[in-house]
């Protein structure tokens, strides 16, 4: 079966290996960190805006590609029919394709830094590319030992947040910092729910996934008290005075995050059935992200 479906790759097993939606995680820590720099500044380059977003795309290309080739070598992903290197049977096109990515997204990034003549934010996108290495790529393979879900939320939450609202302003600040943390918890929660329907292949593999780790049931409490504190941060810091009032637009998205949280705790234990829970759970991260940046921006 699995031979017939490397054969004859389908649209479907594309899509599903290219992963679209996927790629609102790479934008939407740049529109953040550029909505908090236009509310405290009105500051806003849209060429910086636009290179940024398009080298965040690329480099998160490379390390969605580089995952695939890393976790061919620890046969993991054997039952998984759309990984790149299953697809195309040719693990070295694969590697390289990543790199090019990433020599691309790159230079993206030194071209901010040189209009900027100021190396802060290829040095901040440089830690995130460190850690999303050491997530899947050997010898670390940290994402093996249940940390994934850790480096995932400092590198598109604080360092990708801040390094946007400092390519638009070169200067730093908490009200950013703060907010990083919303979308920090929200990409990592598409990582956490990546592990539910995997749990066999992940302990065969010796991957000690959050949920490995947890359990499903105990996992899917976790997600109920992570994906509503996304919703109670947000309200303390407008309380607080570091968010504008329109910052709880982001609250749109919670019939997305209710829908998540009942999918997963009824059918955690069910592979088949939970599989698709990281897709409602991008659908969350978009709408409360792209809602909670509009609220800077219209403050």
């Amino acid at each position: 079966m699995t031979t017939k479906l490397i054969s004859y790759p389908n649209k479907k097993l594309w899509m599903a290996a290219i992963k679209p939606p996927m790629y609102s995680v790479a934008i939407m820590p740049i529109w953040v960190g550029t909505a908090v720099a236009y509310a405290e500044n009105k500051n806003f380059s849209s060429i910086i805006f636009l290179t940024f977003i398009s080298a965040a795309i690329l480099i998160l290309a490379w390390e969605n590609i580089s995952n695939d080739v890393f976790d061919s070598e620890t046969g993991i992903d054997k039952n998984k029919h759309h990984s790149l290197v299953n697809l195309t049977g040719n693990k070295l096109l694969v590697y390289w394709l990543g790199n090019l990515c990433l020599g691309l997204g790159l230079l993206g990034i030194l071209a901010i830094s040189w209009w900027q003549q100021d190396l802060t934010v290829i040095e901040i996108i440089s830690l995130c590319c460190v850690l999303g290495y050491i997530y899947q790529g050997p010898p670390f393979r940290l994402g093996y030992k249940g940390l994934g879900e850790i480096l995932c939320f400092f590198a598109f939450g604080p360092l990708a947040c801040s390094a946007a609202y400092y390519s638009q302003t070169q200067t730093w600040s908490i009200s950013s910092l703060v907010a990083s943390i919303v979308v920090g918890v929200a990409t990592s929660l598409i990582l956490f729910c990546s592990h539910f329907h995997q749990v066999k292949d992940d302990l065969i593999a010796g991957k000690l996934s959050p949920i490995v780790r947890l359990g499903t049931e105990r996992g899917s409490h976790v997600l109920i008290f992570s994906t509503s504190s996304i919703y109670v941060i947000t309200s303390l810091f407008v309380v607080l005075g570091f968010f504008p009032i329109w910052t709880l637009l982001s609250w749109v998205s919670l019939p997305f995050a209710v829908k998540l949280c009942r999918h997963v705790q009824q059918n955690h234990n069910q592979p088949d059935k939970v599989s698709n829970c990281k897709f409602i759970a991008v659908a969350v991260h978009f709408w409360c992200c792209l809602l909670f940046g509009l609220g800077f921006v219209i403050n």
